[in-house]
């Protein structure tokens, strides 16, 4: 376990691993086994006190999929956000429309964000 991590916020990751979202599911396709330019991602990844849905920890990049719900919980991301961004993270936020409608789009605007060149291992590449 991390330093300083509290088992309760370790255990809420888990449970969240195992009802990810259909959107959730989608980019996790994309980003696991270092499938998205070469780089480790992690899900429902804490970064006390909060659980990112992904996060790249060396690149300390944070990947949010904002739900119909984060309509009504606005302000509260942004304060989540900041608060993760103070800690020398960078947080990106997709909506579950934008991975629904064209997951790829979503992934060469990650690498864009990280300044890296678009490279995509698929299921099948080792």
């Amino acid at each position: 376990m991390p330093h300083g991590q509290q088992p309760q916020l370790t255990e809420k990751a888990r449970d969240l691993r195992a009802r990810q979202t259909k959107a959730e599911s989608l980019l996790w396709n994309v980003l696991r086994g270092r499938r998205l330019c070469r780089l480790k991602f992690r899900r429902q990844h804490p970064i006390p006190p909060f659980i990112a849905d992904f996060a790249c920890i060396e690149k300390k990049l944070a990947i949010e999929i904002d739900g119909g719900y984060h309509d009504h919980v606005y302000a509260n991301d942004l304060s989540r956000q900041a608060k993760i961004e103070a800690e020398g993270w960078t947080v990106v936020r997709f909506s579950n429309e934008d991975v629904l409608e064209d997951v790829e789009a979503v992934a060469i605007a990650i690498a864009r964000h990280l300044k890296m060149k678009l490279e995509f291992r698929g299921r099948n590449s080792g």
